[in-house]
């Protein structure tokens, strides 16, 4: 002790004023070798000068070669490589599944709870998965003997090659297989005790087994639900909280986040009978009475939503049956057909009131210019109303007339086709309810069509190419 103490003491130096300021560290063990010096001497299995030619030989690495490089190490991978060579990221592997299944399934839930608490719910999603199949496979294997018996013979496969590996001079196996050899050296009493002492520390009876992996199995799918509930996985949600009830009827989380799920799909009454059944077993839980609060909220706007959307559709046939009365009481032919023009809102309706009998019927309306193969849409045009007056304000300066042949309603002459499929001229002073009653016409999927030409020679030479056309179609006939 003394010895000590005096070397601790020449490690500090007096100064002129009594205080004293600490030496160069202290150096334990050997100096460290000289900058430059070979190193190959620190290791007997080199020669001398090899790491020394080693390094001068290296190639220098760019960023990305030496972000591939570590890649290839398991603690550094960003993504799991396609083949399946790598012995290192096989054993890592392994080591999630070193030890019993409760064992394994319980690191899998301490995981996934730290990824929960961190909010990453799909890492959590992904842990409690795993958790889950290592005690469904183990449940499998204590119930389905067929199933057993398969998994034995995949570990007597995997024995057989390790044995195969063994003795092609597996170094690996070979260090293994010695190490079991020194411990078969043990003294037997030692040993023995050993062994007695980890039966009493870990084995549990199959019955305590089998509770212990029902509890955590319980727990992970209740677990997993409340990370599908987070990410929206509603209908998975529900499914793992069936799992954990049918584990245990009375488990008041899962009866909560499967009320949630219900009800964020506006299932309330299967939310209902969730939220009821927990209430039943815990009438002062705070969050299933919240729920039902939520419940009560929702059934409500759901009940004020059908009854507007009841008296919107009941809204909507009174229209269509006063107007089906309107066009019935003026003598005015409807027609649909299989490929209905595209006029977005526009269509055959009562002005200003839809609702009232005695408003007037409002029709959409496209002027047809055939010569030009120019159009012009009229969206609401009253049966009131003529085509000479809107031909007054359409017509004048229209940019594709050049030769000044529609400038002036008194220039143009307008037809509709009848019935029969030929075609009738339309007087432009007269109300477009005395066309459309006089029985000769008819709209064809609710939009008025009317021909504007120019009078004269050209008028005639567009009805005869009419009356050709339709005569070429009544043949094909």
């Amino acid at each position: 002790m003394e010895d000590v103490t005096k070397s601790a003491e020449s490690l500090t130096l007096s100064t002129d004023n009594g205080a004293s300021e600490s030496s160069a560290p202290a150096v334990i063990g050997p100096a460290p070798p000289p900058p430059g010096a070979d190193l190959s001497a620190l290791f007997g299995n080199l020669p001398p000068g090899a790491l020394a030619a080693s390094a001068a030989n290296a190639k220098p690495m760019t960023v990305q070669e030496t972000f591939e490089e570590m890649n290839k190490h398991p603690l550094f991978m960003t993504s799991l490589p396609s083949d399946e060579g790598n012995e290192e990221l096989a054993a890592l592997q392994a080591l999630a599944y070193e030890g019993t299944p409760l064992e394994n399934a319980q690191n899998f839930k301490e995981q996934g709870n730290e990824c929960f608490k961190a909010k990453q719910w799909k890492d959590a999603k992904e842990f409690y998965g795993k958790g889950i199949q290592v005690l469904v496979k183990a449940d499998r294997e204590r119930r389905d003997p067929a199933f057993k018996a398969k998994v034995e013979e995949e570990k007597r496969k995997r024995e057989d090659e390790a044995h195969k590996a063994r003795a092609e001079g597996d170094a690996k196996a070979k260090m293994e297989a010695d190490l079991e050899n020194v411990k078969a050296e043990m003294p037997i009493a030692e040993a023995a005790e050993g062994k007695e002492e980890g039966k009493k520390e870990d084995e549990l009876s199959e019955e305590e087994t089998i509770k212990q992996e029902s509890a955590l199995l319980e727990t992970l799918y209740c677990n997993r639900a409340a990370c599908h509930l987070s990410l929206a996985n509603y209908r998975s949600c529900t499914l793992d909280c069936a799992a954990a009830l049918r584990l245990n009827p009375s488990n008041l989380k899962a009866l909560y986040r499967s009320g949630r799920a219900l009800l964020s799909v506006s299932k309330i009454a299967e939310a209902d009978d969730a939220c009821a059944r927990g209430l039943e077993i815990d009438p002062d839980n705070a969050a299933l009475k919240q729920l039902a609060r939520d419940l009560i909220a929702k059934n409500e706007e759901i009940t004020r939503k059908q009854r507007a959307e009841e008296a919107r559709l009941e809204k909507e046939r009174r229209k269509k049956t006063l107007k089906k009365a309107a066009l019935e009481a003026r003598g005015i032919k409807i027609r649909t057909t299989d490929d209905p023009p595209e006029m977005e809102d526009a269509c055959i309706k009562l002005v200003p009131d839809p609702l009232d009998p005695q408003s007037e019927l409002s029709f959409p309306l496209m002027l047809l210019y055939p010569l030009k193969l120019e159009s012009d849409f009229i969206k609401e045009f009253r049966e009131t109303e003529s085509v000479g007056q809107h031909l007054e304000y359409i017509l004048p300066d229209m940019p594709w007339d050049e030769e000044g042949e529609y400038d002036r309603p008194d220039k143009v002459e307008c037809y509709m086709e009848s019935v029969s499929g030929g075609l009738i001229r339309v007087a432009q002073n007269a109300s477009l309810l005395r066309v459309l009653s006089s029985g000769k016409t008819e709209v064809v999927d609710e939009l008025v069509r009317v021909f504007v030409v120019p009078k004269g020679e050209k008028a005639e030479g567009w009805i005869r190419e009419w009356k050709e056309k339709k005569a070429g179609e009544k043949k094909l006939k």
